[in-house]
């Protein structure tokens, strides 16, 4: 396999050790880049922020050569240049190296990157099989819907703060904000007063409202088609429920072995 093909595969794979390792990596550098972003907002010592932004830095770089090894890998460079994932990438790293500091907040974009790895949930040995893909939906449901609340929390905070420090006054109070509005209960207590604020409130409204109930549908639906499956435990992932004509596994394409039935 020639090292450019190598690279690609480990980038993009979770089955072999490898493969899981580097993108877990990848993730955790995301989620800590993303807790360095929360930790600035409150109160600490100058050296505790000087140490968390060289920390911060230091993954900005590792981000930065993944990138660069993706666009080497892509064999398509223009299309994935302007693909979203790419554009992504780009825009949270590319103010670190322009020397633009005050919209570090930017990086909380590649949140969408971990919706990646809802894959794991469906299938993987590191965190157990699932035995039901109800299992799967819900938690990408959950997990989908915290990522949109976490980088919206990120957004309000940036944009509300600097003018609005008493109600926006750390990363929970956008996170607070953020949640009574995409649940539409709006107790009033913490409001925008930027126009850039009140424009993204409603953009979390009708997120709110558009992106809940099509979740939540989505569960159910999977719940009715659930309850018309019969058990039929897969070889392969272990997956338990399948369609009653199903011959193989839906997720890793085992054939079924269903039980004989005598006359």
């Amino acid at each position: 396999m020639l090292l450019r093909q190598k690279v690609s595969f480990y980038l993009e794979d979770i089955e072999t050790p490898v493969g899981i390792f580097i993108n877990l990596a990848i993730a955790s550098l995301v989620l800590l880049s993303s807790g360095i972003f929360v930790a600035e907002t409150y109160p600490i010592s100058d050296l505790v922020r000087t140490r968390l932004n060289t920390i911060d830095s230091v993954i900005l770089v590792v981000f930065a050569v993944e990138y660069v090894l993706r666009f080497w890998c892509s064999e398509q460079k223009v299309k994935y240049f302007f693909s979203l994932y790419s554009a992504i990438d780009l825009v949270a790293i590319l103010p670190f190296f322009l020397g633009v500091t005050d919209i570090s907040f930017i990086r909380l974009l590649r949140w969408f990157r971990i919706l990646r790895l809802i894959r794991f949930v469906e299938g993987t040995a590191l965190f157990g099989r699932v035995s039901s893909e109800d299992g799967a939906i819900f938690t990408r449901i959950l997990f989908t819907l915290f990522a949109i609340i976490f980088i919206y929390s990120g957004l309000i905070y940036q944009v509300e703060h600097p003018i609005n420090a008493a109600g926006f006054k750390t990363f929970l109070d956008a996170f607070y904000f953020s949640v009574v509005t995409m649940t539409t209960v709006g107790f009033g207590d913490v409001t925008p007063v930027s126009e850039t604020g009140r424009l993204l409130t409603v953009l979390m409204i009708l997120t709110g409202i558009a992106l809940i109930p099509w979740q939540i549908g989505d569960l159910i639906r999977r719940l009715v088609k659930t309850s018309t499956q019969v058990e039929t435990q897969c070889s392969g992932c272990g997956l338990a429920l399948h369609d009653p004509d199903a011959q193989f596994c839906k997720i890793c394409g085992t054939s079924l072995k269903r039980p004989s039935t005598k006359t």
